[in-house]
């Protein structure tokens, strides 16, 4: 090979190498950039997602925008907002009226031990039976139970009083009543199930319609506050005989001792 040859052979080869470094270099540009563009999606993805973590844990839950939301009252109500209900034909004065939430357990004893001693007293014309429920146990627990029942009693009621009584009756029961620490009433169908052994509820489309679609949310919220706003309440059940808070009976015979040291039967 003559120097002139070699001489060319290593300028060609000098130029291979910096056309391929160039190659290289325009690779790892473009590498780079890829690297960039991708971080800056990542980070704007990350962004979008927490901004729409925050928007989304900003929004108001169902029962807030129920608490604002226009009242739809059951029939069979009367007051502000239709938190007044009061059950019975009697033209007596007397009025027993029962604070309850409808997870509480003690409610649950209460009605199951002279829940229907106390119901007969309202049907025998000896008082009005006033029921006022509240929801603070949601607040306690966590869930919705409280909040979700006493909307589907507030379907029961727009059926008749005898429809409301029996309900509660039922979702008091030793059946059906779940353990405090649980949050069934806070399913539409548990709801629908314990309605369907109230013969006036059951396969009521009507009744099932105003659980599902939630109709008087905004009542149950507007009852919660008329029972957070009582006075002398602060526990369920209270028990009130003509506005004055009693001990709460343990037995039908307590309830009877009861009702005579009110003066509301002899």
């Amino acid at each position: 090979m003559s120097k002139r040859n070699s001489q060319a052979a290593k300028s060609a080869a000098r130029e291979r190498l910096r056309e391929e470094r160039e190659r290289q270099a325009k690779r790892d540009k473009a590498k780079r950039q890829a690297i960039v563009a991708g971080s800056i999606v990542a980070v704007l993805a990350i962004a979008g997602g927490i901004g729409y973590a925050v928007v989304q844990g900003n929004q108001p839950t169902k029962w807030e925008e129920a608490a604002d939301a226009k009242v739809v009252a059951p029939a069979n109500t009367s007051g502000k907002d239709g938190t007044t209900v009061l059950i019975g034909d009697s033209d007596t004065d007397n009025v027993v009226h029962l604070y309850e939430d409808a997870r509480c357990p003690g409610c649950a004893s209460f009605e199951q031990t002279i829940g229907e001693t106390v119901n007969k007293g309202m049907t025998d014309g000896d008082y009005k039976l006033q029921v006022t429920m509240g929801t603070f146990l949601d607040g306690n627990l966590g869930g919705e139970g409280s909040k979700n029942a006493l909307s589907a009693l507030g379907a029961a009621l727009d059926v008749s009083p005898e429809a409301f009584v029996d309900y509660k009756t039922a979702l008091y029961s030793a059946e059906y009543h779940p353990e405090e620490s649980t949050d069934e009433f806070a399913k539409d169908d548990y709801l629908i199930e314990v309605a369907d052994t109230v013969d006036a509820l059951k396969g009521n489309k009507e009744f099932q319609d105003a659980v599902e679609k939630g109709t008087y949310d905004a009542w149950a919220m507007r009852m919660s506050k008329s029972f957070d706003d009582a006075d002398g309440v602060s526990q369920t059940p209270t028990v009130k005989i003509n506005d004055k808070v009693i001990e709460v009976p343990s037995s039908a015979e307590a309830w009877q001792t009861a009702l005579k040291d009110a003066g509301v039967t002899k």
